[in-house]
């Protein structure tokens, strides 16, 4: 029986939230077309019957010197040190350019087992012979796994070499769980995905999702959860509650349907928008946001 805690290393939006949740066959990271849209370690598992791999996506490689992007790099290179082996997932669509050697930087500084990926083939242009060049020149002799994981194309190699690469053991959870997130968490997060989507460029990066109460309504049929979404000035207040609300009930709406998918209760949600200046600029603050 193979057993293994795995992190999932690459630069923003190569893909690895959608990876990982296509990997382990739920919702575990939340997906945006924006950039860092992960910030902490979002832990997925997979369980065959080989084996359990417990998966850590992490936040993209960035370099800025941002607190809240310090925050997120010190994150990745904690989460090397911790594991047993490490997925590198590449976007075959970018060419490599200094996020890309930050991230080998790391890898090669971790000495952890490796598997490396790259992902979008789906997409795959001029630049795809160009980075998987690279890749291959940075880390000569490892076999390149050509994925896309938007489509579920080139998973099944994948998994094996990830197997292949983690030591015996027991697993660490039931086979049934797909995530060991607590329902405050998910509900955070899922209500962050949606305020992204829908203020789009405007806010996303400036906002926070701070769940206050959680509790079990109608003898157990409903799951009702009651918080804020937080932003740093009131001009992105206007922006996420919108014309007469309009945007927050569009926002509560999206995250109450895909909740109620995701629990065994029908979620409803009592979210708020809320103004804290400078959140991004307190470390006591992003160590509870970035864990």
């Amino acid at each position: 029986m193979k057993a293994a805690v795995i992190a999932v290393v690459g630069r923003p939006s190569a893909g690895k939230s959608t990876l990982v949740n296509t990997l382990c066959g739920g919702k575990v990271s939340i997906v945006s077309a924006v950039p860092q849209t992960t910030r902490n370690r979002v832990r997925g598992i997979l369980t065959e019957g080989r084996g359990q791999i417990v998966f850590i996506d992490t936040p993209g490689v960035h370099r800025s010197e941002r607190k809240i992007n310090l925050a997120m790099t010190h994150l990745v290179s904690s989460t090397l040190a911790e594991v047993d082996a490490v997925l590198y997932v590449v976007d075959g669509t970018r060419e490599p350019g200094e996020e890309e050697r930050l991230v080998q930087e790391a890898l090669r500084t971790a000495a952890r087992p490796l598997v490396i990926c790259l992902n979008k083939q789906d997409a795959r242009g001029p630049s795809w012979e160009v980075v998987r060049a690279s890749v291959a020149a940075a880390f000569p002799g490892i076999l390149l796994h050509e994925v896309s994981a938007e489509r579920r194309e080139g998973l099944d190699s994948l998994r094996d070499a990830l197997f292949a690469a983690a030591p015996e053991g027991e697993q660490l959870y039931p086979p049934d769980y797909y995530t060991d997130q607590t329902p405050e968490f998910r509900i955070s997060e899922i209500v962050r995905e949606k305020a992204m989507r829908q203020t789009r460029e405007e806010v996303p990066h400036a906002l926070y999702v701070r769940v206050e109460d959680v509790e079990l309504r109608d003898n157990g049929a409903t799951l009702w959860a009651r918080g804020f979404i937080c932003v740093e000035r009131e001009s992105q207040k206007g922006i996420v509650v919108g014309r007469e609300g309009e945007r927050i009930r569009a926002i509560v709406r999206e995250a109450e349907q895909e909740l109620s998918e995701i629990f065994p209760q029908r979620v409803r949600l009592d979210m708020r928008v809320r103004v804290d200046k400078e959140w991004r600029k307190r470390d006591p603050l992003l160590k509870r946001l970035i864990q």
